[in-house]
């Protein structure tokens, strides 16, 4: 905050300057634009469900701080949280109230039952220091948000200048024991002279419109009132360099009224903050963010795992490809209450038939449609669509009249029969025809009388494909294929914008790649010369001849001596100890009983039973979840891993389904997790239902998919063909184009080093890999960009985009249509690539700001790069970044034929130049690149 108070004063003090140089007009335009770049983005939000991702946006955030929040963990270099305080009044409900002495309490605020303070009381920077402020600084909070400072002219026949005195005395106070406190007033004009250099902002609630406590309702303010309020605001920002906030109100419902008014208030260079009237809602201010979750509908049935259901096995994969997460709902829980259209860009139902509590869904759907929400609905509606609920869809059930005959196809969107055609069945018709004008048939079917049924249709609401329309299993085999086009049908039916959103396939233009390998099989011997261990063969064979990153784990019941193998322990643990000391093997472990039914290991864990047929049989174990997991790291720890390396992933075993337990525990063991998923796309399986989504979270904590399967399914589960991995080459070209769907994986286990087959597979596989010129990646960096890709912010933000994250996922793709990044207009963006369905833009750090142009700009930019960015400066007309890889450097550079490039300080030689794009190699990992260009 310190920088933004020092960049208003700069500019109050140039203001004089300006009124000398300038007309009135350009003067009164440079110093707008001077004190809007001076102020920081706020945002409000009172809730104890607060949005803390999505607020991030903001440069700051106040939160009631008795909710809870950790404003420590929450800290962002571009963000932090400022904690909220009465200072002139008391809720009888705060831990507080009962110590202030009833002789200090003037008066009773009706509209919102708190009791009004004496500020001239002489203990009260003491109390609010000691009692209010220092348990919140023990806590991390370093800025606050003071509130309720003219709360004295309730009291009738009170001294206001006693009260002032009173306030700057706490402020004063707060200073002094406090130091780097950072401090927002709500109104106190008449006290700013006085503490102009000890606070950061000034603000004022009601500019436009206003919230009425005591009538609960909101109202437009008066334009004397606005006049007067707007003259004190421009008082504290020109006259005493204090960035200002007004904060207006407005029903949650009318986002097209608050954009509207924020706008307003920021054309007067004043930062603005729109809410409703409970402060609990995701408002708008400078920044819009923009919503890139969907509320993922599903009906979950006893039993039955949410990772087997169609909306996770289907729906899930286009929704996070097109950039959007995923907040799964299960329809048998209580529907989220609330606004919801801030939050979500659109609602996604599949449901497998109506529900016996339908009509309460289809009520709720209403209210969510009514507020602005669209909606897709895949499979069954979940509720009986007929009557007056199809009515308020814009539907009419024709139930009544039967259906004769064989069932045809009338008429079909190109959208339909995108892998297999529709074959219409009518015992799973849904008897439904539109009824809108607004609405368009996808899909209309006929019988023999000639009755018409609209099976799949856009409406005005959004739209719905029934089955068996959306994706259908193949009789007789374990295939699947989709019926509908998942990604035009959910783009048009939800509406949604071209927007720049996070990719996780990819980093500086080139396709990401690692290497993960399951324990299994270690103490099996290899069909090769001397017959050593596949642990020793996988060493010598593979990890030794290619040195790449990888990252390994071992099954702790078969290579430690209380496991299944004790005679061969020694042996095995020596070869792990070598493989975790190579510097580009990272450690993982793959739990310690190898559980095949994890759903299982938690159900059974806490009742003490044990039935060994869903894990190995090691002796005098018991399933125990945390031996599982965090015991089976601390054994790697602490006799296999060198010290000092961390052993930081769990990769999951067996059906690799943990559940909400099993997660946890990994979680608060500070572990990474990942594998699952069932992406086996192949040319005898060409379906995208054979790609799986890049993760889901369970009661808050993600699971990260393993992008590709491994050996087990190209191998028919080691029955051979041994060399049938070498078919994942297959996967991994049909998950490149059309649509970069995932990154290259290499996903196999121990027991592939054993046998001659196999081996050379993976040396095809390996070969092929490479080839392709990579970005090459640790699992551990994926799954980071995973969980970045979940919490990762996109907002409006003064004619660009504002794009916030952990720093981890740097990859945004935005559509042809947006134009093309402006790299020296943005900030944080170091250039573009194009690709099948964009451009993949390269993003510099967690916190970018993106503008897009019609044309390319000739600024010098990098157009990729097989290494991360680990500075970026431009400097002027040229550049000065370093790349940090895991081979040798190769990178490329647009708009750079009038510079000189040097690599660590040494001239570079372009090794080809092609359609104005410069390619670049350098025999080191790492590399400081510096252009030096001529202005042209």
């Amino acid at each position: 905050m310190r920088e933004y108070v020092s960049k208003t004063n700069a500019c109050t003090a140039c203001l004089g300057w300006l009124l000398r140089r300038c007309a009135l007009s350009a003067c009164l335009f440079g110093w707008l634009a001077c004190a809007q770049a001076a102020s920081p983005s706020v945002a409000l939000h009172y809730g104890a469900d607060a949005p803390l991702e999505e607020l991030k946006a903001f440069d700051i955030v106040v939160v009631e701080a008795d909710h809870g929040f950790d404003p420590q963990r929450y800290k962002k270099p571009y963000s932090e949280l400022y904690a909220y305080i009465a200072i002139g009044e008391v809720q009888p409900s705060r831990a507080y109230a009962a110590a202030i002495p009833a002789k200090h309490l003037l008066t009773t605020n009706t509209d919102w039952g708190s009791k009004v303070i004496d500020l001239s009381w002489p203990e009260l920077p003491t109390f609010v220091a000691e009692a209010i402020v220092g348990p919140l600084w023990e806590k991390g909070y370093r800025g606050f948000f003071l509130d309720t400072l003219d709360s004295y002219r309730l009291a009738s026949g009170i001294d206001e200048a006693a009260q002032q005195k009173g306030l700057i005395a706490v402020i004063d106070t707060l200073h002094q024991r406090f130091p780097g406190i950072r401090l927002i007033l709500n109104r106190g004009f008449e006290i700013v002279p006085a503490v102009r250099d000890k606070i950061s902002m000034v603000a004022a609630e009601s500019l436009f419109r206003g919230w009425n406590a005591a009538a609960r309702r909101y109202v437009e303010v008066p334009a004397s009132d606005r006049e007067w309020l707007l003259g004190q605001l421009r008082r504290v920002r020109d006259e005493f360099g204090v960035p200002v906030l007004a904060i207006d109100y407005l029903p949650p419902q009318a986002r097209g009224q608050m954009r509207e008014t924020a706008a307003r208030i920021r054309a007067l260079g004043i930062e603005p903050w729109v809410t409703d009237g409970q402060v609990s809602t995701l408002g708008i201010g400078r920044r819009e963010i923009v919503p890139r979750r969907i509320l993922m509908l599903y009906d979950g049935s006893p039993g039955e795992l949410l990772i087997h259901h169609p909306a996770l096995r289907f729906g899930a994969m286009p929704i996070q490809h097109m950039g959007y997460a995923i907040d799964f709902h299960d329809l048998r829980k209580p529907l989220p209450a609330g606004p919801l259209a801030a939050r979500y860009a659109g609602i996604v139902s599949w449901a497998e038939a109506p529900l016996a509590h339908g009509r309460q869904v289809a009520d709720w759907l209403q209210k969510q449609i009514e507020q602005g929400l669209r909606v897709a609905i895949f499979g069954s509606f979940p509720f009986a669509a007929e009557g007056r609920l199809a009515q308020r869809l814009g539907l009419k059930s024709v139930a009544g009249s039967g259906t004769a005959g064989r069932l045809t196809v009338l008429s079909q969107d190109a959208m339909i029969g995108f892998e297999a055609a529709p074959q219409a069945d009518r015992r799973q018709l849904t008897p439904l025809q539109l009824a809108d004008s607004q609405g368009r048939s996808l899909l209309q079917l006929a019988d023999a009388r000639g009755q018409t049924f609209d099976a799949a249709a856009l409406t005005r609401w959004g739209g719905y494909v029934l089955d068996p329309f959306a994706a259908i299993d193949l009789p007789n085999t374990e295939q699947s294929r989709w019926i509908i086009d998942p990604f035009a049908f959910l783009q048009q039916a939800l509406a949604l914008p071209a927007l720049p959103l996070p990719d996780t396939t990819t980093e500086n233009g080139r396709r990401l790649m690692f290497i993960h390998i399951d324990g299994d099989g270690y103490p099996s011997r290899a069909a090769l010369p001397g017959t050593p261990l596949a642990g020793e063969a996988l060493l010598t064979q593979v990890l030794q001849r290619y040195r790449l990153p990888t990252t390994m784990s071992v099954i702790e019941g078969e290579v430690a001596p209380g496991g299944l193998y004790p005679a061969l322990s020694a042996e095995m643990e020596a070869i792990a100890r070598r493989t975790f000391a190579l510097p580009y093997i990272e450690i993982a472990s793959h739990s310690l009983s190898h559980p095949f039914d994890w759903n299982r290991a938690e159900q059974v864990a806490p009742k003490g039973k044990d039935e060994e047929s869903y894990h190995l049989e090691i002796p005098g174990y018991t399933m125990n979840l945390e031996r599982e997991i965090v015991g089976s790291v601390d054994y790697i720890r602490k006799n296999l891993a060198p010290p000092g390396k961390a052993v930081q992933i769990m990769l999951w075993s067996g059906d690799a389904a943990p559940q909400a337990q099993a997660l946890r525990i990994a979680e608060n063991a500070g572990l990474l997790n990942m594998n699952g998923g069932n992406t086996i796309i192949t040319r005898s399986f060409p379906s995208l239902t054979a790609v799986s989504p890049l993760g889901y979270a369970l009661d808050g904590i993600f699971q990260t998919f393993a992008p590709v399967m491994n050996e087990n399914v190209y191998t028919n589960l080691w029955r051979g063909p041994f060399y049938g991995f070498e078919r994942v080459i297959e996967t991994f070209q049909m998950t490149e184009s059309p649509r970069r769907l995932k990154p290259i994986d290499i996903y196999y286990h121990t027991f592939s080093a054993s046998k001659r087959a196999s081996l050379n597979a993976l040396y095809k596989v390996y070969d092929w890999s490479l080839a392709q010129s990579p970005n090459l990646i640790h699992a551990s960096d994926f799954i980071r960009k995973a969980l970045d890709f979940e919490t990762m912010v996109l907002a409006r933000d003064e004619g660009g985009w504002r794009i916030r994250g952990n720093g981890e996922l740097r990859t945004l793709r935005a559509p042809l249509s947006m134009g093309y990044p402006d790299r020296a207009a943005s900030g944080g963006v170091a250039g573009y690539r194009a690709g099948e369905e964009g451009n993949y833009i390269h993003l510099a750090s967690g916190d970018t700001w993106l503008r897009f142009a019609a044309s390319q700009s000739g600024a010098v930019y990098l157009a990729d790069a097989n290494a991360r960015l680990t500075d970026w400066q431009p400097q002027g007309a040229g550049l000065r970044f370093a790349l940090k890889g895991h081979q040798a450097i190769e990178f490329s550079l647009a708009n750079a034929s009038h510079c000189s490039v040097l690599a660590n300080g040494r001239p570079l030689r372009p090794r080809k130049s092609s359609g104005g794009v410069q390619s670049f190699r350098v025999g080191d990992a790492a590399a400081t690149i510096e252009t030096r260009c001529r202005e042209r």
